[in-house]
């Protein structure tokens, strides 16, 4: 990041379509150094296509995406070097061991082998995953394997992160550990793009929540400021209220009547 430049990424009207489908409604973000993003909206919001945008791993857009001051339409792959990913549907190669894949990741970012080893090593003990470090992902679980994908994403020291729900899987412990990390990473100057379908995560650890809906942002702000367009007081009652879901309850009363065999009706 050049000195006394705080931007790290800007997207104007951005709008993306599936043949006639419009996927993206004109996107416009800004966003600076230091920032934990809660970037929300219901399936098929747009979340993931905005990202994979981002990554540049969809190129047939509309309107300007500009990652560290550089257009990204221009073709130059560098700016991903700076980026890490922690997808949501992670597909891992199986028959590799932890090391093995976190050597690789480490060097596909340009990291020397035995460096790539030697912090992967430490990451893995950090994660109590030293014992297992030779053993194939295959044998992993869930868990075990979300670790090793957040170590993978982190392992060259990135600005950018976008973790789509990176908790899955992880035990209470975990979860805590992780949070203060991104806590730590922020306050560093590091930019994270959270998502997340809990809630409460994504309120507890975000200094700022974007809300997608329909292919449209809804919603930017603080969670105190969401807080002011809405009656709820939590931030899955702002989602429910924003996003025009408010039938909650209605269903999971007739779901549970019809599991009880519409007992009332006996």
């Amino acid at each position: 990041m050049e000195a006394g430049n705080d931007k790290v990424l800007s997207i104007r009207n951005l709008t993306m379509s599936y043949g006639s489908k419009n996927i993206l409604n004109g996107i416009n973000l800004e966003v600076t150094r230091g920032q934990i993003i809660g970037y929300i909206g219901p399936n098929g919001a747009g979340k993931s296509t905005t990202v994979k945008i981002m990554l540049g791993l969809i190129d047939d857009y509309k309107g300007e995406v500009i990652v560290f001051g550089q257009d990204i339409s221009s073709g130059d792959p560098s700016y991903k070097k700076r980026i890490g990913y922690v997808p949501e549907n992670a597909e891992v190669y199986d028959n590799l061991t932890a090391m093995e894949y976190l050597v690789f990741s480490g060097e596909l970012y340009g990291i020397e082998r035995d460096a790539a080893q030697e912090k992967a090593e430490r990451l893995l003990q950090q994660f109590d995953l030293q014992e297992v470090r030779h053993s194939r992902l295959s044998s992993f679980s869930k868990g075990m394997k979300q670790k090793v994908m957040i170590i993978a994403s982190l392992l060259h020291d990135p600005d950018l992160l976008f973790w789509d729900e990176p908790l899955s899987g992880l035990d209470a412990n975990s979860m805590m550990v992780i949070q203060e990390i991104l806590a730590q990473l922020a306050a560093q100057g590091k930019t994270i793009f959270y998502s997340s379908h809990i809630m409460d995560l994504v309120e507890k650890i975000s200094n700022r929540i974007v809300l997608l809906v329909k292919g449209e942002v809804v919603a930017d702000g603080t969670f105190e400021e969401l807080q002011e367009l809405s009656a709820e007081g939590s931030l899955s009652g702002i989602f429910n209220q924003l996003t025009g879901f408010t039938e909650h309850r209605s269903k999971a009363r007739d779901f549970v009547s019809i599991v009880q065999g519409d007992r009332s009706d006996a």
